[in-house]
């Protein structure tokens, strides 16, 4: 497929991310771009890159496969050369193609005069290449589900010159409408611009954003996974047995276990582990678990009701908060870690950001009126949690 800037159905939401693919094509090294499926990485390419200036192939289709197959088997040169006479080769799926790792790594060494790029919907199979084959030849991109600021961007009452304070003064109204629908129906770019978010949520929940690991035969049963996936949704907040899980399921634990590890691998759920120093009074081995976007949640359950009334409000909120917040994280390729932080006397500190040695605290409450900063953490770790709420939300990711 020639790539071509020209969106056909979608008018182009701009990305973050877009500086770091573009300064990244100044280099030879491969870049790994990865995210969930739906995401819009092809998307985010195809705006990249004008008409010409490379070849696009989908691993998804038979004939691209062929091709590559067909390309991987000629000499470094030649075998670009079939590919694309352009600057840039796109590999759309790349998690599918056998041994592709080694073949690019050969490309790579031969120094072809062509920027190869690398898109996957699976980060464990990718990064493990990366991690293997291709050690010092590779970059690694994120692209998630669109960061609230890129949703703000668009609106005529947005201006980058106001300071967060400034904006979320001026237009409260506006930015809790927008708030409560990216609560209710997430961010991935079709679900905030088509006009039937709930249809295309569940459409993508009940097939697309699995496809990996069904298709791969990875699980025994489709059925399995999607209950666990439903067993998450009333999880948030809380840490995760996954005892827990496997009992309330009739699994495994090493089934569960892999089941997890497997949706943290395509991008539908991730985890934080707690924070601790003092084993003696801190919960240690423990993790939280929560969805990249709200809506996939949302979908799951078959719950759109937009109201700030819902009953799961609380929970909603803390993982809007969290994954926005990893989601900046991811982006920007921030050095920091996520934590949570509870004390065994039931003290609680949903969100801490290590930066170094500097840690961030944050409680996350939709209540204002409800929200405490945690007086454990701070006599424990000399820092005061801050409080997240819709009404200060953009002091902490604008």
């Amino acid at each position: 497929m020639r790539l071509n800037c020209k969106l056909m159905f979608m008018r182009y939401i701009s990305r973050s991310a877009e500086k770091f693919v573009r300064d990244s094509l100044d280099n030879r090294k491969i870049l790994f771009l990865l995210g969930a499926r739906q995401v819009g990485k092809t998307t985010l390419i195809e705006h990249i890159l004008n008409t010409g200036e490379g070849e696009m192939l989908n691993m998804d289709a038979q004939i691209d496969q062929a091709r590559f197959k067909d390309a991987s088997e000629l000499e470094p040169i030649e075998g670009v050369r079939a590919l694309t006479s352009g600057k840039v080769l796109v590999i759309d799926e790349a998690q599918r193609v056998p041994h592709i790792g080694r073949i690019t790594k050969g490309w790579y060494d031969a120094r072809v005069p062509v920027k190869i790029i690398l898109l996957g919907s699976s980060s464990a199979s990718l990064a493990s290449i990366a991690a293997s084959e291709l050690v010092g030849r590779n970059e690694k991109l994120w692209l998630t589900p669109l960061l609230f600021e890129e949703v703000l961007a668009g609106q005529k009452w947005f201006s980058e010159t106001r300071t967060p304070q400034q904006l979320q003064k001026s237009f409260p109204k506006q930015v809790q409408a927008i708030l409560m629908q990216r609560l209710i129906f997430g961010s991935y770019p079709e679900a905030f611009l088509t006009d039937d978010s709930r249809t295309y949520l569940e459409n993508l929940t009940s097939d697309y954003l699995l496809k990996d690991i069904f298709t791969k035969s990875l699980v025994r049963s489709p059925e399995d996974v999607r209950r666990l996936l439903l067993e998450l949704t009333r999880e948030i907040g809380a840490t995760v047995s996954v005892l827990q899980l496997a009992t309330r399921l009739k699994l495994s634990r090493q089934t569960v276990q892999r089941y997890l590890d497997l949706l943290e691998g395509i991008f539908v759920i991730f985890k934080i582990p707690a924070y601790y120093t003092d084993v003696a009074t801190e919960v240690t081995k423990s993790y939280k678990y929560y969805f990249w976007d709200t809506g996939v949640k949302n979908a799951l359950q078959r719950e759109w009701t937009v109201s700030t009334k819902r009953s799961d409000i609380d929970a909603l909120w803390e993982n809007w908060v969290v994954a926005e917040i990893m989601k900046l994280s991811r982006t920007y390729r921030r050095h920091e870690d996520l934590f949570f932080w509870r004390s065994r006397h039931g003290s609680n500190v949903e969100l801490v950001v290590k930066q170094g040695s500097k840690l961030h605290p944050f409680n996350i409450c939709f209540d204002s009126l409800m929200a405490k900063p945690s007086r454990a953490f701070a006599n424990a770790y000399g820092v005061e949690p801050k409080i997240i709420y819709p009404d200060n939300i953009l002091e902490f990711i604008l």
